[in-house]
This record gives C-alpha cells, structure tokens and sequence, in this order.
C-alpha cells in the first residue's frame, strides 16, 4: 500500500481497470459500487482513510469515486447506465504501464499508451475476488465496518429521530353526487386509469438526512426508516418526512442494496440528487418508468 492517500488513490485506481480488464475475460459483470469496493478490498483503506465523511462514507472511498474521472479523461473507462467497462485503450493501459509508478505517472501527466501496446493475454487462472465489496461505509471489510460501526451507533445516540409522516395517497370514496352522474353518464365512457408497471420490491431514499427520519445510519437503503410507500392510483413511490431547513443530498436504491441505484436524471450510478430545504415537510417522489424523482 502507498505511503498516503494520493498514492493509495492511484493504486485503487490502476486496481479498478485491473479488475474491470478481468471481466473482460472472466464475463463477470460487477456493478460500479462491486468495481470500487473490489479495488478498495485490493487496497485496503488507511486510518485517515476510513474516517467517515458526513455522508457516512469513508474518505478513502469517495476520494476513489471522484478520481475515477480521470480514467474517463484519459479514455481508459467508460461510465454507461449498465455500468462501468474498459475500453481497448485502457486494457493496453494495464499491459503498457503494468508497474504502479509508472501507471500513476502516466495518468497524472496524460501520457497516451504507446503505439503497437498488445491487448493483455487472458489469465493462466480464474481472479479470485477479495473480501465482500465495499459498496457503502457499513459494508466494508475489517477495520472500515468497525469504524462504521461505531460512527452509526454516536449518531444514533447523539441525534433524536425527527418524527416521520410517510404520506400514502389512496383511492377516495366515490361521493354520492358522484355516484349518481356516473349511472347516468354512458355505459361507453371509460374509466381513465394509470398505466400499471413492473415495480421494484422496495425503494429506498438513502442520503445524508437518514439519520433524521429514524435510521440508524445515513446512506444506507437497508433500514425500513428509508423505505418509501408505492401509491397504487398514481404508480409513485412516496416518502414524506419533517426534517431540519439545510442542505441535502441522496439517491434512489432499489430493494435495499446498492445494486441498482438512480441519481440526478434518472442515471444509473450517477450523481446524487440535491435538495436546498427551507425546513418541515420534505417530500420526495420517485416514478420507476423515468428512474427519476418527481417534484410534488
């Protein structure tokens, strides 16, 4: 491991084409968060780099996230809906600059791979997998999940859930006024209905205001305080909680993992969503057909 987190960050990120040029032979497909938490498992996170950030994620791994764009810059990554893939360039980046200095320098200075670099040759063996990957600060391995651990546990006793109102919209009784002009209007007048979809089984609002609505942990999609309510008349996803006036950001997780995750745009893996709230209720709408979140 490096000396400190500028050279730990480039070995994770040489790691991610390395594990991302393995699929390529192996036809193991690893969603972006399995890709960064196998490169973290490879390099395992420092003291300081696993201190958690307000967020609840660890200071090594966001630090990782954010470099990534530098493999995207220098043509070697790809960043899609379906996830992450290495492009030729990059795989004969692992081939061209196979040692970490020379990989680090390479990157750092925009050195193009030489001319007539070889695509790398399929592995003897099958790569074995580090630990569980680290798709968020309570998943990691070792020492992170401890640190995790008890940074949950502070914020749970030192911050009192902010009562939640999860509001669920249902069909209302047919008035009676209603009722009479429906048996007069024509049998041919159909109903207007929203169209029905294929829906996730849970859908979860995972950020950094988890906390505040009862969690034990922010970002994390796991617990059921983060779960929204479906509402069957409009086919939305619905979650409504009063917290604190401030500034906040999220993502939409499908049935309580990382695996599937919508940001800004409806983009998978992407962005997060960023909320300025003036305080009370803040509610939030996701709609499964756009993967985005609707405003109310």
């Amino acid at each position: 491991m490096g000396a400190n987190t500028a050279e730990n960050t480039n070995l994770r990120l040489k790691a991610v084409l390395d594990v991302l040029a393995e699929e390529v032979w192996t036809g193991e497909k690893l969603n972006a968060g399995a890709v960064l938490g196998e490169a973290i498992a490879r390099v395992p996170l420092n003291d300081r780099e696993s201190e958690l950030l307000s967020g609840g994620i660890p200071r090594g791994h966001k630090t990782l996230t954010t470099a990534t764009s530098k493999l995207v810059k220098a043509g070697w990554l790809v960043k899609g809906r379906s996830g992450w893939s290495i492009t030729d360039e990059g795989q004969r980046a692992t081939v061209a600059f196979a040692e970490p200095a020379a990989f680090a320098a390479a990157l750092d200075a925009g050195t193009a791979v030489p001319a007539g670099t070889p695509l790398p040759s399929a592995p003897a063996v099958k790569p074995v997998r580090a630990a569980k990957p680290v798709a968020v600060a309570d998943e990691a391995p070792s020492k992170t999940s401890k640190v995790a651990g008890k940074a949950a546990k502070l914020i749970e006793e030192a911050v009192a859930p902010v009562a939640k109102a999860v509001r669920k919209r249902k069909p209302a009784a047919e008035a009676p006024a209603a009722k009479a002009a429906s048996a007069e209007a024509p049998a041919t007048a159909p109903a207007v209905s929203v169209e029905t979809i294929e829906q996730p089984d849970a859908v979860a609002v995972a950020g950094d205001f988890n906390v505040l609505i009862g969690a034990p942990a922010n970002w994390a999609p796991q617990y059921d305080e983060a779960q929204m309510e479906l509402d069957q008349v409009d086919q939305l996803w619905k979650i409504a909680a009063d917290i604190p006036a401030g500034y906040y950001t999220f993502k939409i997780a499908l049935n309580r993992s990382w695996d599937e995750n919508y940001g800004a745009f409806g983009v998978f893996d992407g962005p997060n969503h960023e909320v300025h709230h003036g305080g009370g209720l803040l509610v939030i709408q996701y709609d499964h057909r756009t993967r985005d979140i609707v405003l109310p």
